[in-house]
């Protein structure tokens, strides 16, 4: 049976402006997710998939790849999503479903689905790698969103990404002196990143505000204090919420936090970036947030 790994990603920078071109910052996280492959010559043109969530069963498929019917599931809406990404990979690939094999597929998440890190984006990378194909072209016709996740995957390293006037992406190393006085807390939900996509898209914006939020990436990265990162992160999130028109995650639950609160990806889910505080955790779990992660127990 052979084995491919990709990690998850936080979004450090440019949210929503990341689809209009803008200069993203993301790291990779210390988890991520494995996807298991193995194949009978036998005839049958047969799927047998699995997916688990930290080692435990979630979603089973059979799927009749010569016909593309799912024949038994216990989720049909995920198995219906499977089939697609998996119809998309035969029309891409020059060698996995083309002939008559049964495949057995499995996939582990190592992290909890509502975290947010990226559960897609590492099985479109999984699969484009294993089935010899580009995972950006992968993801956009079977999920769409700007790639930059697919670049964390694919890179397995902080990246700085930009997808016009074509996707590119460089590898970094992106270890702030300050790193061990960030933090990380999950909001308790996770937020479906295409519906606060759909909401910016309506939006009219200049391509001076998307330059904007390139040249906020690029200082954050030469940030060497925490209190001048402390200041580019407010501005960020000030700048993003007069755009879109939605309040910051800070005046919404943190509003008397004495340090900056940045969302990371779409608003009002998932994770946020904090700094510590004498008495943060008791904070935070005082407001019900009881997930606090420390930058080196979160990113790889």
């Amino acid at each position: 049976m052979g084995e491919i790994y990709s990690p998850g990603k936080l979004m450090l920078t440019s949210e929503y402006f990341a689809v209009d071109g803008a200069l993203v910052l993301a790291v990779p996280t210390k988890l991520g997710q494995e996807f298991f492959f193995e194949e009978k010559h036998d005839g049958k043109s047969i799927i047998f998939w699995e997916a688990y969530h930290q080692n435990k069963l979630w979603l089973k498929a059979v799927i009749d790849y010569k016909n593309w019917q799912i024949l038994e599931t216990n989720i049909t809406s995920s198995a219906e999503f499977i089939l697609k990404v998996l119809k998309n990979v035969q029309s891409l690939s020059e060698i996995q479903f083309k002939n008559t094999y049964t495949y057995h597929l499995k996939t582990n998440l190592q992290f909890p689905p509502d975290y947010g890190l990226g559960s897609s984006s590492t099985l479109m990378n999984n699969l484009a790698e294993w089935a010899n194909i580009d995972p950006f072209h992968l993801n956009s016709i079977s999920l769409g969103g700007s790639g930059y996740d697919i670049a964390v995957a694919k890179a397995k390293s902080a990246v700085l990404f930009q997808n016009k006037p074509e996707i590119c992406f460089e590898k970094i190393n992106f270890s702030p002196k300050f790193k061990d006085e960030l933090i990380f807390i999950h909001l308790n939900q996770k937020q479906d990143s295409r519906e606060g996509i759909n909401l910016y898209k309506s939006k009219i914006k200049s391509q001076n505000l998307v330059n904007e939020f390139s040249d906020l990436t690029r200082n954050i990265l030469l940030c060497n204090e925490l209190e001048n990162f402390s200041d580019l992160m407010l501005l960020h999130e000030q700048k993003i919420s007069d755009f879109i028109e939605i309040p910051t995650v800070k005046s919404k639950f943190f509003p008397d936090c004495p340090t900056f609160v940045k969302s990371l990806g779409a608003w009002g889910g998932d994770f946020v970036m904090s700094a510590k505080f004498e008495g943060f955790e008791d904070y935070f779990w005082g407001k019900g947030f009881s997930t606090v992660f420390d930058w080196c127990d979160l990113i790889d």
